[in-house]
């Protein structure tokens, strides 16, 4: 069993540790329980609601554990998230190979995750029936550390091609834009855990460099699972669904766990995540030389949904 992302959606609701479980409780009238979950099984909790409260013991226990608990924004986009200070054995070891990792391998790595990010985008338009080759072509041009910004220049070409020429990728808009939100919601809790798992510093960042961002290595890693959100956005549209609902909300956190193809056979993205994270690790310590990036190609489930 890979764990679980626990979502709180509803208002009003009284978050508690009793034995070892996450306990949910409402917080008028009777004050009924509404539900528990095993701690252990719980990869993140997010918070998406108003007026929550939660328990210090849970929060502590949930760090402990290295369980992300993530703050989300109206628009759903994650605002805060609270991580664990001591997520591996090796830890002070990884944080000063980290440091001390000069710009010659971060631009190496850099590249590495771009030329995996357009190959998933041009994948993506590919499997939609959308046309593909500017991404290829851009792939092809990829350098060491993208002095040429190809990342920023697909994503330009990738949106007008995914969603029509009218959409913008703007987080503070519904529809569309807030279903892609939450789906990277999850994706950046579940990154975050891994990254810290590792035994690395989710602020030491690859590439990214804004100096507000506290999870500049976590947006770094997940930046090649981002398509895997949108086709699912994508497919949620075919469909009809346009609105955050909390049957969207289900869809895009299933996405997690779904299957690619890797070198070690069929992986859930989830564990793609993880084993990105250990590998960027190794890379900085000096056990291995190229990131455990997967391999090209859509979700199994996905593909079947589209044939």
């Amino acid at each position: 069993m890979i764990g679980r992302i626990v979502e709180i959606a509803d208002d009003r609701r009284h978050l508690f540790l009793s034995r070892g479980f996450l306990v949910v409780q409402d917080t008028q009238g009777e004050r009924k329980e509404l539900g528990q979950v095993p701690l252990d099984d719980i990869v993140a909790l997010i918070a998406n609601a108003h007026g929550l409260s939660y328990t210090n013991n849970l929060l502590v226990a949930l760090t402990e554990r290295c369980v992300p608990f993530v703050l989300c924004a109206a628009n759903h986009n994650a605002v805060g998230m609270l991580v664990t200070i001591d997520g591996n054995y090796q830890q002070a070891k990884r944080f000063d190979a980290q440091l001390a990792a000069g710009q010659p391998l971060m631009k190496r790595l850099w590249a590495e995750i771009v030329k995996s990010k357009l190959q998933q985008q041009a994948i993506v338009l590919e499997a939609t029936g959308a046309p593909d080759i500017p991404l290829r072509y851009l792939i092809r041009k990829v350098r060491s550390g993208d002095p040429d910004n190809l990342e920023a220049q697909g994503a330009r070409r990738y949106w007008g091609l995914l969603f029509g020429s009218d959409f913008r990728r703007d987080q503070q808009e519904g529809g569309l834009n807030a279903m892609l939100n939450y789906g990277y919601t999850v994706l950046r809790a579940a990154t975050a855990r891994s990254v810290v798992a590792a035994g690395l510093h989710p602020t030491l960042g690859i590439h990214h460099r804004n100096e507000g961002n506290a999870m500049r290595l976590v947006d770094d890693l997940m930046e090649p699972f981002r398509p895997i959100i949108d086709l699912k956005v994508w497919l949620l549209n075919r469909n009809g669904e346009r609105l955050i609902t909390s049957e969207s909300k289900r869809a895009l956190v299933r996405t997690i766990y779904e299957d690619m193809q890797t070198g070690m056979g069929a992986t859930p993205v989830l564990v793609c995540v993880q084993r990105l994270a250990t590998s960027l690790a190794q890379v900085f310590i000096g056990e291995r030389n190229k990131l455990d990036l997967p391999l090209p190609g859509l979700p199994i489930d996905m593909a079947s949904a589209l044939n």
